[in-house]
């Protein structure tokens, strides 16, 4: 398999807290460099206790400073919390700071509830106006600003790369028409795979920044030295996401989240993880290369989502190893 491979740090926060969240992210992404990811992306949540990259662009910088070369970036932002131009000047920041190896992933949903939209001081209506404010934040990036007498500085000619994010074919229509690159969360709704990328790659557009079109699939991904392992620990995921999907802040045992993952709430982590490489390293790359085929991709982002730090790092490890990923230092 020749596709590039890459990184979706969840940035889970453990039982031993945020700091150590931090010191594994930075870990990982020393250890990732050295194996061959392409790249690793953070993504922007709120109002959740066991993700720490709210503040995505403050753990991007954190990370960049701390590795050398590898490729690091948002997937996503979620551009209507914002405006277009702190966007820039953020970003910016991390171009200047780190040339070359900044990417920009954006996406339109709130990455929070109703509540934390209202905290976060978020119009219900910022989604609508999502395809401008990405044309306005490209040419903050292209130094051709669309509002007269407004630059980001920094921000300003770094061109920053864009990727738009997707689990809809919103996103794929709109990276066409923008000739973006294009990156499907299939890694946890995996629903209009098949359909968004065909249309990004009908429709796709060429523009300045790109000729052909692109697409990064997200695909999880639980390896392990045997098939018994793998599967507790992908057990021990789904029995996690469940419960933070239906009784965050509450005590399960094991038999009642199994309980649980018989419930609606618990097919929907089904669904999610409907796309899953589970096994060995064998078993991982032939599921894979399965995947880049139905999934019609350019690069795959890998998922992990495995709670246990040593176990995270080793399944990262263990498909490098298997997916033949060459350093790039």
């Amino acid at each position: 398999m020749t596709l590039p491979l890459s990184i979706l740090d969840l940035a889970h926060v453990g039982d031993d807290g945020i700091a150590e969240s931090f010191r594994a992210s930075v870990d990982l992404a020393q250890k990732a460099e050295g194996w061959g990811y392409k790249r690793i992306w953070f993504a922007e949540h709120h109002n959740m206790p066991s993700i720490a990259s709210s503040a995505t662009s403050v753990l991007i910088a954190h990370v960049a400073a701390n590795t050398k070369s590898i490729r690091l970036g948002a997937g996503g932002i979620m551009l209507p919390n914002h405006s277009p131009l702190q966007i820039a000047e953020q970003f910016g920041t991390l171009e200047t700071l780190h040339p070359g190896r900044i990417d920009l992933g954006l996406g339109r949903a709130p990455g929070s509830d109703q509540n934390t939209m209202r905290a976060l001081r978020r119009d219900p209506m910022a989604a609508d106006t999502f395809p401008s404010d990405v044309q306005e934040l490209q040419a903050y990036f292209a130094g051709q600003t669309r509002i007269s007498g407004v630059n980001a500085y920094p921000g300003k000619d770094t061109n920053v790369p864009l990727y738009i994010l997707g689990s809809s074919l919103f996103g794929a229509r709109l990276a066409a028409a923008l000739g973006l690159p294009y990156s499907f969360a299939s890694h946890f709704a995996p629903q209009a795979l098949e359909d968004a990328v065909r249309i990004y790659r009908r429709e796709f557009k060429p523009s300045e920044v790109l000729a052909e079109p692109y697409v990064i699939a997200g695909v999880n991904a639980i390896v392990a030295d045997t098939q018994e392992e793998a599967d507790k620990l992908a057990l021990t995921a789904r029995r996690n996401r469940v419960v933070s999907l239906v009784g965050r802040g509450q005590t399960f045992t094991d038999a009642e989240m199994d309980l649980l993952l018989d419930s609606p709430a618990g097919q929907q982590v089904n669904t999610m993880f409907s796309y899953a490489a589970i096994g060995t390293p064998a078993v991982a790359r032939e599921y894979l290369e399965k995947f880049a085929v139905k999934a019609d991709a350019d690069e795959l982002i890998v998922a992990t989502q495995v709670t246990d730090r040593t176990a995270w790092i080793r399944s990262y490890e263990l498909l490098a190893g298997v997916m033949e990923l060459t350093p790039s230092v």
